[in-house]
């Protein structure tokens, strides 16, 4: 992989910019994309853009607004509220097709860019319950993928078997801890670094955060 190029789906927040780092480690060229759906807070797409920049990648950002039309939810919704999912139910935060949608024009970027590797943050261990984070999902559409383009893509998860602690080891080993910290935007409410602390997001993230700095602490094993 050390001589080709990869593309990243990119949103700014703690799992894309690890997987932007993981993918700048292991992948000759590394460009970024990000998908503008009018998602609840503009300040992420800045984010990204910032990061994109400090990090010396190329940016795509595509029109993805049609997906807002369609699937209104509380990460395109001032009005609704982000609600964690009853047990068996969807949160409020799912968007129905986000990552059928992303990965589809991704792997249609990738094939304009000549990158034969897509890089994203899903993760099947804190997945919130979202169906298109699964490993199951991500193999089919890999198989779609290279079957509607008569390609030979292969799509990246480097996040998909490790937790929020994981998450952030990986982060340190790569040398990006304090980056990942201080320059993301995980956040619903729309803060960057720590967050707010109490939205869903931020919780699975600090929770995450303060498991890895004990056990660093003490020199355990996660």
């Amino acid at each position: 992989m050390k001589d080709e190029k990869a593309l990243v789906v990119f949103s700014g927040g703690q799992d894309s910019t690890t997987c932007l780092f993981w993918a700048l480690k292991n992948f000759k060229a590394v460009e970024v994309v990000t998908f503008d759906y009018g998602q609840r807070h503009a300040l992420e797409i800045e984010c990204a853009k910032k990061i994109a920049e400090e990090q010396n990648v190329r940016h795509h950002i595509l029109n993805m607004e049609l997906l807002n039309q369609l699937a209104p939810n509380a990460l395109t919704r001032d009005d609704i509220a982000v609600e964690e999912g009853e047990e068996g139910g969807l949160p409020s935060t799912f968007v129905p097709g986000r990552n059928l949608l992303f990965l589809s024009f991704a792997g249609v970027l990738a094939s304009q860019i000549g990158a034969k590797h897509i890089v994203t943050g899903v993760c099947e261990t804190d997945f919130s319950g979202y169906p298109d984070c699964r490993d199951i999902f991500i193999k089919s559409l890999n198989v779609t993928l290279n079957l509607s383009m008569d390609s030979s893509f292969v799509i990246h998860t480097p996040l998909m078997w490790i937790d929020k602690a994981e998450t952030w080891a990986l982060a340190d080993e790569l040398g990006a801890f304090e980056y990942v910290r201080e320059k993301t935007l995980t956040c619903y409410n729309g803060i960057i670094a720590d967050g707010c602390g109490d939205c869903p997001a931020c919780k699975l993230r600090l929770q995450g955060m303060e498991t890895y700095l004990h056990s660093k602490e003490i020199g355990g094993v996660l």
